[in-house]
């Protein structure tokens, strides 16, 4: 339904309602009173972290990074969280770059995958939508150091990667590596960024 349209049909069904509820005419006082009690919390809506993931793969082996984490050092694709102004594309570009000291040009979507992870200690609830990309990698620049928590970078088998599943810092992990094994392959165009995300001024606040 267009939102115009859906929006006309809830003030309507709200007026009548209220007009039942006092038996008279509807103030505009009390439909907005009424509109603003059921949209309260309304700032405070749920939202999915947004990621990305670089699969990266040659010669039979796929770049892991092995880092830190709250649950101990742990196994994961080169990945990390969207940044504003930027594409998906250009997240896991820069996100690859940053973990592995090496320049990676995603060439294809593998998938778009949702988890959630619980952290029982902190009350942490997180739901992630990641976005991961295959594509082309550069040779290793001695001059970058590697993101601050990272360990080091390792080249494994995808039987190395499935005989490690208790070390991965998600299921996606191996979910990732086991699509681009069976030929995933989605074109880049598949996600489209619209150019307001980079051109947009943020909100002077």
């Amino acid at each position: 339904m267009d939102p115009i349209i859906s929006v006309a049909t809830d003030i309507k069904n709200r007026i009548r309602h209220l007009g039942h509820l006092f038996g008279a005419k509807v103030t505009l006082r009390r439909f907005l009173a009424s509109w603003h009690n059921d949209n309260q919390g309304m700032d405070t809506r749920w939202k999915p972290n947004v990621t990305v993931a670089a699969i990266i793969e040659r010669d039979g082996r796929y770049l892991l990074i092995e880092e830190h984490t709250q649950e101990g050092l742990r196994l994961n694709n080169p990945a990390g969280h969207l940044d504003p102004g930027e594409s998906p594309a250009q997240a896991c570009a820069r996100e690859a770059l940053e973990e592995t000291a090496q320049p990676f040009t995603p060439t294809a979507l593998v998938g778009i995958y949702l988890s959630r992870f619980q952290r029982p200690a902190t009350g942490e609830d997180i739901t992630y939508v990641r976005m991961a990309f295959c594509g082309d990698i550069g040779e290793l620049q001695p001059h970058l150091s590697l993101d601050e928590g990272i360990v080091r970078t390792l080249w494994m088998t995808p039987e190395e990667v499935r005989a490690s599943a208790e070390r991965h810092r998600s299921p996606l992990v191996l979910r990732c590596i086991e699509d681009h094994l069976a030929g995933q392959r989605f074109p880049l165009e598949v996600i489209h960024t619209d150019p307001a995300v980079a051109n947009l001024p943020p909100l002077s606040t």
